[in-house]
């Protein structure tokens, strides 16, 4: 008899134990988003210097926009094409909600169709005077595969809402960072005797760093599925940008809208 006492207890001790096992958390949380976005841009300058052309002059004060592309229809065209962006992160501290993210904005930013005030050496001269810098003058510089952010950021997150079901939670999210961008440059600065070497071949290329802040609210729906609206400030400085026979540099703020479409799940050990 008492052999089966004893076996008895063993059988509810393990049964708790699994039964608290269940009720304890991840203590981390892994997600992944994709969606697009939408900027404006500060007004900046873009220096060109071209040694061997006897050019190092300045565009001062030029605008630049971007191309969404996913207001042109998103169903006929590839995903990766407009102004998209990932991110992807992992909340180490569920508790206190820090975390860490990787956080990717393919940026388009275009300087074209406008009076550029140009001040510096241009052709050995020193010039101050405006330039209508369009194609047909033989003027474009474009970002147009991307200005390309990348950051590697610190995460908050704070619980605002959540039902007794966990069936739907609303999240407030604060991130902080710094990285490379990856520019995709295409650009011609004038027309010359062979004008096909001034248009500099389209490419990608590390051209410098950025650093960001963002604000974010996340609706998280059954636990796994989350839609994600944040707006944030972002600054880039680019540098050592590949032209004809020479380089380009520019540094411009810019304000980001962006809506993501993301999935989380817990990860890591469970708490004790």
């Amino acid at each position: 008899m008492k052999r089966v006492i004893v076996l008895l207890s063993l059988v509810l001790l393990v049964l708790n134990v699994f039964a608290q096992e269940k009720k304890k958390e991840r203590k981390g949380e892994f997600y992944f988003s994709w969606g697009y976005n939408k900027e404006w841009y500060t007004r900046s300058n873009v220096r060109v210097m071209q040694p061997g052309l006897g050019n190092d002059y300045k565009f001062v004060g030029i605008e630049g926009h971007d191309h969404p592309g996913w207001n042109e229809g998103l169903f006929h065209i590839a995903l990766s094409i407009p102004q998209y962006n990932y991110r992807i992160g992992y909340i180490f501290d569920k508790k206190h909600g820090w975390g860490w993210e990787i956080n990717f904005d393919h940026t388009k930013f275009i300087f074209a169709d406008q009076n550029a005030h140009v001040v510096g050496k241009l052709n050995n001269r020193q010039v101050d005077t405006s330039i209508a810098f369009n194609k047909s003058n033989g003027y474009y510089y474009y970002l147009n595969n991307g200005a390309n952010f990348l950051l590697f950021n610190l995460t908050k997150r704070w619980n605002f809402y959540q039902d007794k079901k966990n069936n739907f939670k609303l999240d407030g999210f604060a991130k902080g960072g710094i990285g490379p961008v990856i520019p995709h440059v295409e650009n011609q600065f004038g027309y010359t005797p062979d004008s096909t070497k001034e248009r500099n071949d389209p490419h990608f290329q590390l051209g410098g760093w950025n650093i960001g802040a963002e604000a974010a609210i996340r609706a998280t729906f059954f636990k796994t599925i989350y839609l994600e609206y944040a707006n944030k400030l972002d600054f880039a400085s680019y540098s050592g940008l590949r032209i004809y026979e020479g380089r380009a540099r520019q540094s411009f703020g810019t304000y980001e809208m962006i809506l993501n479409l993301g999935v989380t799940f817990p990860m890591g050990h469970r708490e004790h």
